[in-house]
Parts: structure tokens; sequence; C-alpha cells
């Protein structure tokens, strides 16, 4: 944005050198419109502060002018507050630690708001703690019925493995026990039986799924990518519109009290659309939403193209800074936390994924040919296209399809992205830096999954395992993100959306259970973790111009934290909290004394 000077005073960005003092020294910044705007009087001015602008050079400032919505000044404190007047609302920082609005890429706030809709779920980390929540539904649920528990993620358990079929045929004799886990499951014997999964099932030809089994030919239990096979019939209270609107205003109100005020939701659905749209046309939508909008990718590309077709006509294609339909998003393979990733190499005979094929190098879900047409129907529509590709053999894959299609027509201004990304290598980074291919990584699962993966691969296989140096130092923008599927609460979440822990996370890299780093090498330092969750993630959403940094002329999203994520403890930024969150200027997020 151009920036145009203010009568009377000169206009130069602040540099990082001498920070405080430097800013003393060349004034003000104004908005590129502040001609106009000046001529009245801000509507806020935030003084006395340490403002971690996450400008090209990172620079801090003292106090932020706003003026309908967007900041008109940033510089030193008696000058920004010289622009004050009779009815500017000034409020004291006390110098407290200032940074732009954050951004989580990848969320999916309509399932997420629903988890505990019918009944709190408790945490668990055991098999004990599994059987015990089928123990406990047993009581309530009707004989017959489904008891389904989702989402927690076998890595996440101290036995490091799936509940058995007999464990939960004990746990839940007379119900259909269904424990869901990402695209995997394991089953009890009155869900496989519902679901008519026996020793003589086979899954139809060009149907995703696997069935595991035993050295007789029974079945296990553990359906691999195969939700599309099991009878499932929910039993738990059905939630109206209503209830689906009013939770999603909770936990988007639960994403400011943690500092965000953008998320991406990476697998929209219609009904999210619309559930987005309701509380936006009634104001009560309190972060900027990013839409990829969900595609089927084993649907005919007949239908694909069509889907998309309709989406680049979808009034929400058009931009608007609080909702808006950008992207597509489809699965190239399955997940880490629960074996089906697609590797490039073998995962190797597994207790803890129940493999026994030596060979099993997880699942692709989508053929070369089919991702390249897919993605290149997002890009010549004005989407973005991304994929969930966990293992490294998804990634080549995306990398691939994108580099075919790069050889048709340059692909980095529409920046083409990979989602989760964790498993990379040398050679796809370097060639996702020639394309412009960008990234959404969730650094959590560094957190809460590398003791487990270590135990599966060994270290030297997972040194390109979430490699945020490498990708950096490529110049791959990566983006932070959660995939946030369950429960409101920062770090109740079994995938923790507190970004602070995301943070925390990307400068220690330290495995929960374990008392070493998962190659620190692989470190960011602050500046680079902050930026993280800003200004590169407003550049994978395409929105750098408006947000991601605290500049003259862009939007006044804004935290203000309890200590200084610069100078604290390293390992205190995980408890950083948010004392209050703005959007647009607008207070939506203030802790109690």
């Amino acid at each position: 944005m151009s920036l145009r000077g203010n009568p009377g005073r000169a206009i130069r960005p602040a540099t990082a050198s001498g920070q405080i003092a430097a800013l003393a020294c060349t004034g003000l910044m104004l908005a590129g419109f502040a001609s106009d705007a000046l001529a009245a009087p801000p509507d806020v001015i935030l003084h006395n502060g340490k403002i971690v602008t996450v400008d090209d050079t990172f620079s801090i400032a003292e106090a932020i002018a706003i003026a309908d919505g967007r900041i008109v000044a940033v510089g030193v404190d008696s000058d920004v507050r010289a622009l004050g007047g009779e009815r500017t609302r000034l409020t004291d920082l006390e110098g407290r630690t200032v940074l732009p609005g954050l951004i989580d890429t990848h969320t999916h706030p309509t399932g997420a708001s629903m988890y505990e809709f019918d009944h709190p779920v408790p945490d668990m980390q055991t098999i004990a703690d599994v059987l015990s929540y089928f123990r406990e539904r047993a009581k309530v649920v009707p004989e017959g019925e489904w008891i389904r528990l989702q989402q927690v993620f076998i890595t996440r358990l101290r036995e490091q493995r799936y509940p058995t079929r007999a464990e939960l045929d004990d746990a839940a004799p007379n119900h259909a026990a269904y424990f869901r886990t990402g695209p995997d499951a394991s089953l009890n014997s009155l869900a496989l039986q519902l679901s008519g999964i026996d020793r003589d099932f086979r899954v139809p030809q060009g149907v995703l799924g696997r069935i595991e089994r035993d050295a007789n030919g029974e079945p296990t239990g553990i359906i691999r990518s195969g939700a599309h096979l099991i009878q499932f019939r929910e039993s738990q209270a059905l939630p109206t519109p209503g209830d689906r609107r009013r939770r999603l205003k909770e936990l988007i109100a639960a994403y400011n009290k943690v500092g965000l005020t953008g998320i991406a939701d990476r697998n929209a659905s219609p009904e999210a659309v619309a559930l987005y749209e309701d509380l936006l046309e009634s104001n009560e939508l309190t972060a900027r939403v990013f839409l990829s909008f969900a595609i089927n990718a084993q649907d005919p590309l007949e239908d694909i193209e069509a889907t998309i077709s309709k989406l680049a006509r979808h009034p929400r294609h058009r931009y608007h800074p609080m909702l808006w339909l950008r992207g597509i998003k489809f699965f190239m393979d399955g997940g880490m936390l629960t074996g089906s990733a697609f590797m490039r190499e073998p995962w190797g005979v597994s207790k803890i994924y129940s493999i026994t094929d030596p060979n099993y190098r997880g699942l692709r879900f989508v053929p070369p040919g089919k991702a390249y047409s897919i993605a290149r129907l997002a890009l010549t529509h004005g989407l973005q296209p991304t994929a969930h590709s966990v293992g490294d053999g998804a990634v080549h894959a995306m990398v691939e399809a994108y580099a075919e299609i790069n050889d048709e027509f340059r692909v980095r201004e529409m920046r083409p992205c990979i989602t989760h990304s964790n498993f990379m290598s040398p050679e796809a980074i370097k060639r996702m830096a020639e394309i412009g291919i960008v990234a959404d990584l969730q650094p959590a699962w560094l957190e809460r999954d590398g003791a487990t993966l270590a135990k599966q691969f060994g270290e030297a296989r997972l040194s390109y395992f979430q490699p945020y140096r490498s990708l950096r130092d490529a110049g791959v923008i990566v983006g932070g993100g959660s995939d946030h599927m369950q429960k409101i609460g920062g770090m109740r979440s079994i995938n923790p959306y507190d970004p602070f822990f995301g943070m925390w996370i990307t400068l220690r890299r330290q495995p929960r259970w374990t008392d070493t780093p998962l190659h620190p090498e692989q470190r960011l330092t602050r500046e680079e973790a902050i930026r993280l969750y800003t200004i590169d993630n407003a550049f994978i959403t395409f929105t750098e111009s408006e947000r991601g940094s605290i500049e003259v002329g862009k939007l006044a999203d804004l935290v203000v934290l309890d200590r200084d994520i610069l100078a604290c403890p390293v390992d205190e930024v995980r408890d950083i909290a948010v004392l209050r969150t703005y959007l647009g200027g607008k207070l939506v997020h203030e802790a109690p004394d």
C-alpha cells in the first residue's frame, strides 16, 4: 500500500536497529489515506506499549492510532498521542507487548464446536481411559445402538496402540463400539457385524479402504480409510440449526481469547458457509474466515469440475475482509496419527499401528493424473488448491502435480498450498521454493506425537519432520495452524489451538514424554515463530496487504499480551495469556482483572 504524507510531517519507516530510539528520530508513520482520515482525530489511541509491528524490519513502536477500523499512525508515544482529540479513547498499555492479531491457517470450527454437544468427553491418555469411556456410555446408550469415540489418536495414548476388538467387546459387549481416529478406526464385534464386515467381506474394486485381518483371515477390527464401509447410526442428541450457530459463535469467541483474529476453515461444507454468513450478517462474526471448500477427490472429474466452477461464481468468492471463499481442499493420503500416511519408504511392521505387511507404505487416495487435474481446475478458476498430504510420498505427489501445471503457466502468484506436509525431503523443499508452493503445518503434532514417531521410524528418518528451519532458509512460506477438530478451549482440544503453544514448539521442538528435542537444528527464532502466526499466515491467505503486521493502512487487528514474548524465558512462551484482542479496532476479548 502506498504511503502519502500528512502535511507538516516527515514520513519515513522505523528501523529495527535502535527500535524506540530510532522511532523517536524518524517520527510517525501515517496511513496512506491519512490526509483525509487524520483531518479528524483517531477513534482510539493505544500508547505506552511495546508494539511488535512484524513489519519487514521487525521494528518496535510505542503507540498506535486507529480510525474506522484501520491503523492510521504507528510511532513514538508523544507523536501519536498528539493526534488525539476530545472523542479519542486513550488506552494506556502500561508497557505491555502488542502483536498483530494472530491467524490459524488450519481449523475445523463447525465440527469442533459440536464435539461435546451431547456430553462432555474426558481427556484420555491410556487405553484404560478409552475403555472406561465406552463402559460409561454403555450405561446410558440403549443396547444394540452405536457408541462412537472420535479423534483420540493412538500416538497420544501411553500404550501407543489401538484398543483391540476384544477389549472393545469387553467394555461394551451389547453395543456397537466405534473408536474412530482420523480416517481409520477400531471396531468391536457387534460394529463389524452390523457393518457386514466378516472374513468373506472384500472392499469393492475402486473403493477406498483396507480391512486388517489376523492370520486366520478374520477382521481384527481395524479399518483404514474406510469410514464409508461402517454402517454407523447416530445415537447422540441431534442439534438444531440454532444449536450449531450458538456453539460456533462460542468457539470463535474462544479463538479470540487466545489472540486469534483470523482462521482458515480448511474443509468447509455448504452448511458451514451458511453458518458463517449468518453470523456475519448479524454482526456476530468476531474472526476473519478464509474458506477452503471440501472437494471429494473420489467423485468423477466432471462432477468436481462442476463444483469448482460453481464455487468460482459463488458470491463469497469475491473478497470480503470477514468471509472469503478462496480455496478448495482434498485428501491425498491418510494420517500419520493412524498409520495410513503415504510414505516413500515402507512404514515397517508395527505393533503401534497394527501393521503386519513389511511393504506397506500407507494409502494414496488420488492418482497422479487426477491430482493434477483437480489442482489445475482450481487454479484456473481463481481458487487456491490445497491437499491433505501427510507422508513424504503424498507431499512429493502434490509437488509433482503443481510442477506439471507450472510447466504450462506460472503458479507462484496463485500460491498453491500443501496441507500438513509433516514428512518432507530436501528435494521437495527445493522444488516448492522454485515453484512458489506454500504450506500450512501444525506444530502441536510435533509435541504431541514426536515420541511415538521416533519410536516407529527412528530419529534419522525424522530429520525432515516439520523442518521449519530448512523451509524458511529455502524461502518457502509456511504458516502455523492447529487442525483444531475437537472441544472448546485452547489447550483442552485434542489438537490444541493456542498459538503461543504452537510458537513454543517451534522454539523448543520438545516432544512430550521425552527428555531430548527432536532435531533442534530445525528450530525457529522468536521473530520467526511470531511471523508463522501473523504475516506468513496472512500471505498464505492472500491478505498480507490487509493484516499480519501492525502498519499504517492495515486493519487494526491487535492482541495485548501479559508478558514480553521477545524477552521472557523461552518456556514461558507457551504460557502467554492474551489480555485484550482487537478486531478492526473493536475490543472482542478482554481478560478479567
